[in-house]
């Protein structure tokens, strides 16, 4: 079975690491799954929050450096445990 994000990790490792890379996620506009969400990442990242036009989702870019893809497809697995949450 394909991880889904296998295509992503080839991209990823033709980079070089440690490198700052971006989340962007898409989140509804709850407390508790923005908080969820926000909570993958550690002091150092740099978080921006953008409500939607309509006020219905989150927006949630981060910037952290991370030391290597596997950390990365990490972070994207757990956030598959956040229900409603999109990965840009």
């Amino acid at each position: 079975m394909n991880n889904p994000y296998d295509k992503l990790k080839i991209q990823l490792e033709l980079q070089e690491w440690p490198n700052v890379y971006l989340f962007k996620f898409i989140v509804p506009n709850e407390s508790e799954k923005i908080a969820l969400t926000t909570s993958l990442f550690d002091d150092s990242a740099e978080l921006n929050l953008r409500e939607s036009s309509k006020g219905t989702y989150m927006s949630v870019s981060a910037k952290e450096l991370m030391m290597d893809v596997d950390s990365i497809i990490e972070k994207y697995n757990r956030t598959s445990e956040i229900e409603g949450l999109v990965a840009l």
